[in-house]
Parts: structure tokens; C-alpha cells; sequence
């Protein structure tokens, strides 16, 4: 029983760790292109934005890992629900580290712009490798 929860805790961990590395080179690329600080814009283009960037990260990690490093239901399943807010997390306190350092915070170091892009990557990973 404690080996088949172990097994389950690294497969998520390893899904969750797939994820940030993406999540990671996404911020990045969104901070090189913010580069002042960020004007005004439409929450719904955001939304829809980083939804869609998300879903491009999980089609791309598709051709790095082709197959769900969670092997069993339950561990894809938790792996679609609980990595998503896990990676948002991580990503929202990098963007705190980044603004306590001076740097200008960009849209996706907030929770609901990080959280869309896990989200949208965690989904195309749970159907496409299965």
C-alpha cells in the first residue's frame, strides 16, 4: 500500500516538475517581451491568451515526454487537478522574488494568468497521452 501512494506521489512530482520547466521558460519569455512595465489590457484577451499558450506548452511537452509520467487513473487524475494550482503557485511566488529584487512583475506572476497556463497545459497532457 505505501509502495502504490509513493509511486503515485513521484508521478505527480514528475508531472509537476514537467510543468513548472515549462511554465518557467514561458514567464521568462513573457518577461523578455515586457520588458517596461505593463500597460492596461483586456482580462478576457488575457484569459484566452495564456488558456492558448498553455494548450501550445502542453502540444510541445507531447514531443519532449509523449507519455504521462502518471501512470495510473488515480495519479492522472490528481495530476490534472492538483498540478495545475502547484505549478501556478511556484510561478507566483517566483514573480514575488523577481518584484522584491525591483524587477517590474509581468500578467503571468499573477495566480489566475499562471494557474490558466497550467491548466491548459495539464489538460492537453491528461488527453494526449493517454
Amino acid at each position: 500500500m505505501i509502495e502504490g501512494l509513493l509511486e503515485i506521489l513521484f508521478e505527480i512530482f514528475g508531472e509537476l516538475i514537467l510543468q513548472v520547466l515549462f511554465e518557467a521558460l514561458a514567464a521568462v519569455g513573457v518577461h523578455l517581451r515586457q520588458k517596461e512595465p505593463a500597460k492596461p489590457r483586456s482580462p478576457v484577451l488575457l484569459v484566452v491568451g495564456y488558456a492558448l499558450l498553455g494548450v501550445l506548452a502542453g502540444l510541445l511537452s507531447l514531443l519532449v515526454v509523449s507519455h504521462s509520467l502518471a501512470h495510473s487513473p488515480s495519479a492522472r487524475l490528481a495530476t490534472l487537478l492538483l498540478v495545475p494550482l502547484l505549478a501556478a503557485l511556484v510561478t507566483v511566488l517566483i514573480g514575488r522574488l523577481r518584484l522584491r529584487k525591483g524587477q517590474a512583475p509581468a500578467d503571468m506572476d499573477r495566480f489566475m494568468y499562471a494557474y490558466l497556463f497550467a491548466l491548459g497545459m495539464a489538460c492537453v497532457r491528461y488527453l494526449g497521452a493517454s
